[in-house]
């Protein structure tokens, strides 16, 4: 993950960008698109003969567990962080959904955790617990935990978190009037 500075503006006005991957998710988005077949060869050429109901039940239960654990799956297969100026977006999967666009004038302070896992907030994907706050995972490692003025916590796995955390930092620092940082 990389600092971007765009245009050849000053470090505090470029955008930091930075990305999680997960590829064991392409294996659980393969077994959801393994029960999406299996549920369309169920339609097409069955041999089913204790009839239509069972048929149909089990022609719409592969094709909408496939699809539930096609799509839940491919929504977290990465999370691309972006800071600017002003904000924080987190963009889950390849469409970017769900997306959470935080204010960094809601961020009271940003810290670096070396160790985050799925099993601490439940799994993968966009998770909240009360004890511990919304959170993004999509591979155990590194993250960035946001304190927000609000009391709550926002923590993201990003690789190269230790810089997001130094980005997100500087840009809390109170500039002084007359000064470019």
């Amino acid at each position: 993950m990389k600092d971007h500075r765009q245009g050849g503006h000053r470090p505090h006005t470029g955008v930091w960008t930075g990305r999680a991957t997960n590829r064991f998710q392409w294996l659980l988005a393969l077994i959801g698109a393994a029960c999406m077949a299996l549920g369309i060869v169920l339609a097409v050429d069955s041999a089913w003969t204790t009839g239509v109901a069972p048929l149909a039940m089990a022609v719409v239960g592969c094709i909408a567990a496939g699809l539930l654990v096609l799509f839940g799956t491919l929504a977290f297969v990465h999370v691309a962080l972006r800071v600017d100026e002003d904000h924080l977006e987190v963009r889950c999967g390849h469409m970017g959904l769900p997306r959470r666009r935080i204010p960094l004038s809601h961020v009271a302070g940003a810290d670096f955790v070396a160790h985050v896992t799925p099993r601490h907030w439940g799994g993968w994907g966009y998770r909240w617990r009360p004890e511990k706050g919304t959170a993004v995972v999509v591979r155990r490692g590194e993250g960035v935990i946001l304190r927000l003025w609000d009391g709550h916590t926002f923590t993201v796995t990003v690789d190269d978190a230790e810089a997001a955390v130094n980005v997100i930092r500087d840009r809390l620092r109170p500039r002084k009037p007359g000064t470019n940082h």
